[in-house]
């Protein structure tokens, strides 16, 4: 069977399209991708125990938590569709914030327990959601799916009525509902109902908080959850509306045909505490047909569960040269409470709750690329563990060498300072986002790919200038991409940019031109690309192959040793002292727009020599749009 995981990770992360897409300065640029939660390894884990304050039998939930303490969070919150939730209203103890247009949020030294921390957040027209974690040394980054408000039902005040969905959840209301201050109410109730399905791959963003409990006796618990459906009333107006004191419902939660087998005939009910940021036991379901049927006196997001103790556990995920592994699943299967995977972050780090005192089967996964391929012959039994646990692993395959990419870079403000506050996301062409804080103007990712050539996408976001750049193509270069300088110009639209031997970075933003034309000598399509500032000034000229003319995925052009040459091929000429003779330099074109005003985007590099014979190095980039 498989259960909803409470070890909490950022799906997939994570979009960030900005609004405003006018331009920046972008020698070559870097990324870091997200994506965590827990991951594993080939070679045998050793495990460290971190302190010996695991939940017992006698231990209340708030007493596991440990001491104060701050974490850096990057987060995104989006709808069912996975579309960015702008303006949503973010909060991590005492600070707040709002997402962006993309929908993402970040929360520096943000007030947490070291084994605990609750994010909520409040946006109209959605239900309140929230994720609870156990924090990483690193950045937290976490994905929270927000339930839409959307209206069930109406029914009527003093009528009985039963609200249900399609897929057999439902609630029995007596009629009896009450304001927020306890005063009666009378009028139209607006009714909406969610059920959460354990057997979703969506759930765990959809759920409130994590798996993290306690009982009746004040106990920490962790749940296994068998389902959950949410229930919010409402005014005709808009506010928020409960049962009346002392008047109940019935609840009814129909099982998955995966969970239903084994089920009990009764199973604990448990509340979810918004204000604590995890669940509370009250009541008892049992077991009609293929749905848990039980009474609650209140309305939140309820759950059906199989309570159990259990351990907090952090992994540290790297190869055998101590590169963190960024984007590695593992399956975690425990002997009696089902099966839960994580995510690394790209720090390698993933830490969660499972249960104490049990033998683990793990297995370990590319997630979300190569068709989510399993790493060979690395499963592994790991357990069972009483105290909390660190484990440092090492996963030594053939298979995560060849897909890892390592991704450098410089985010800049269009000043030329180190941006301090934002950050930079890319998307891979297998459909892998990643995206990474950045705090000193400078980061590097570890990623997966399925392709050493693929092309990739890059945009980044500065939030203290309010500033971004558009989204700019590369072509990785296996195994470590070096994407130069990137910087948010919020008015800049088309640039050029190089730097001679890793020197300062000479951006062109004005007088650029990109003309496309037939040459009748050779037959082939020509592309002209100009530009100049008051120090320099660059011209690139060049043929290009037929297949532009349906343009998918990157090409790559050698240097050519002028632009009579009657074949493909793109070069420097004019303005640069760079000769012909020993010339390495290497031209990407990763985008053509087909239509005037549109983008076309060059990256390139390499070595050649000057007229007087000195070698050289040179990279850059070319953002500009067809004036024809």
């Amino acid at each position: 069977m498989k259960f909803c995981t409470f070890i909490e990770c950022i799906t997939n992360l994570i979009l960030i399209m900005i609004s405003q897409i006018k331009l920046l300065n972008i020698r070559n640029l870097l990324i870091l991708l997200t994506f965590f939660c827990f991951a594993g390894c080939n070679d045998e884990p050793t495990g460290g125990i971190n302190d010996s304050s695991t939940p017992t039998a006698s231990m209340t939930l708030a007493e596991s938590f440990g001491s104060a303490s701050n974490s850096d969070f990057m987060g995104r919150v989006v709808d069912l569709q996975n579309n960015p939730v702008s303006g949503a209203t973010v909060q991590i103890g005492n600070s707040t914030i709002d997402t962006d247009m993309n929908g993402v949020f970040i929360i520096r030294d943000a007030q947490v327990y070291e084994k605990f921390a609750y994010v909520k957040v409040e946006k109209a027209g959605f239900l309140n959601g929230s994720r609870s974690v156990v924090p990483t040394a690193g950045i937290n980054q976490v994905q929270i799916m927000l339930l839409p408000q959307t209206v069930t039902q109406t029914v009527n005040s003093g009528i009985a009525a039963t609200v249900s969905l399609s897929n057999g959840a439902a609630v029995d209301l007596s009629g009896a509902y009450s304001n927020a201050d306890g005063s009666d109410y009378t009028g139209d109730v607006q009714v909406t109902l969610h059920l959460l399905n354990p057997t979703d791959d969506d759930m765990q963003q959809q759920m409130p908080g994590m798996l993290l409990a306690e009982n009746l006796q004040n106990e920490a618990r962790m749940l296994e959850t068998l389902g959950m459906v949410a229930v919010e009333l409402r005014s005709d107006t808009g506010e928020k509306l409960n049962l009346s004191e002392g008047t109940t419902a019935t609840i009814s939660v129909p099982l998955d045909p995966e969970t239903l087998a084994g089920a009990p005939n009764e199973i604990p009910l448990w509340y979810f505490d918004e204000e604590n940021g995890y669940w509370i036991e009250e009541g008892s379901a049992t077991l009609q047909g293929t749905n848990y049927v039980g009474t609650v006196s209140h309305f939140s997001f309820w759950n059906c569960d199989i309570p159990a103790e259990y351990i907090n556990i952090c992994m540290n995920i790297t190869n055998s040269n101590n590169t963190p592994l960024s984007n590695i699943k593992v399956d975690i299967e425990s002997e009696f409470n089902g099966t839960r995977y994580g995510i690394t972050n790209d720090s390698g780090e993933v830490c969660g709750i499972i249960p104490a005192n049990q033998t683990l089967n793990l297995q370990y996964f590319l997630y979300n690329i190569c068709n989510n391929l399993e790493i060979p012959n690395s499963s592994e039994t790991v357990g069972p563990f009483s105290e909390d646990t660190t484990l440092e692993i090492v996963l030594d395959a053939p298979e995560i060498e060849d897909y890892l990419e390592t991704i450098t870079g410089v985010f800049n403000t269009c000043d030329g300072d180190a941006v301090v506050n934002g950050y930079v996301q890319g998307k891979i062409e297998d459909g892998q986002w990643f995206y990474s804080l950045v705090t000193d103007g400078v980061f590097e990712i570890n990623v997966l790919s399925c392709n050493e050539n693929a092309s990739i996408s890059i945009t980044g976001y500065d939030y203290e200038t309010l500033q971004t750049t558009s989204e700019i193509n590369y072509t990785l270069t296996s195994p470590e991409t070096d994407l130069g300088t990137l910087s948010a110009c919020d008015s800049v639209e088309e640039f050029i940019q190089f730097s001679i031997d890793d020197g300062e970075v000479e951006q062109i933003v004005f007088n650029v031109s990109c003309t496309t034309y037939q040459s009748d000598f050779s037959g082939l399509y020509r592309l002209d690309i100009g530009g100049s500032n008051q120090n320099t000034c660059i011209y690139l000229s060049g043929f290009l192959s037929d297949n532009y003319v349906n343009f998918e995925g990157a090409y790559e052009y050698e240097n050519v040793w002028n632009t009579n040459t009657p074949s493909a091929g793109m070069t420097f000429v004019e303005c640069q002292d760079i000769s012909y003779e020993n010339n390495q330099i290497i031209f990407n074109l990763t985008a053509y727009g087909n239509a005037i005003g549109e983008y076309i985007d060059i990256n390139f590099g390499g070595d050649y020599e000057d007229y007087q014979g000195v070698a050289h190095t040179i990279s850059g980039v070319i953002h500009v749009k067809r004036d024809n």
